[in-house]
């Protein structure tokens, strides 16, 4: 009877950590951590402001090259006046407007 004792509390022993284990994996495996993700932002990219390489990390459909063009239109006409503006530089579309709602701002 002892000896069933003794049994009995090592497997409830190892039920419970295997059962404490698999929670605990459970939870590391479903966080992520904010480096780990792509920027869910909620900080804003600043448009008149940022550099090309900036809007090229930062802006979901932006390459360095659109982000160049970015720069080029902002300083041949001046600092953007809306979002809407962006649609006036050449390859950026209403799709990557909504790809990117309530990251830009001026």
């Amino acid at each position: 009877m002892k000896k069933l004792k003794y049994y009995l509390t090592i497997i409830t022993l190892c039920i419970t950590s295997i059962s404490y284990a698999l929670t605990c994996y459970a939870e590391s495996a479903s966080y992520q951590s904010p480096s780990a993700t792509a920027p869910s932002f909620t900080e804003q990219i600043n448009i008149n402001q940022s550099t090309a390489e900036q809007m090229a990390k930062y802006i979901n459909g932006i390459g360095i090259s659109k982000a160049k063009r970015i720069v080029e239109y902002r300083e041949k006409f001046g600092p953007f006046v809306s979002i809407e503006q962006l649609k006036d530089v050449p390859g950026i579309g209403q799709s990557i407007l909504d790809k990117n709602a309530g990251k830009l701002r001026l």
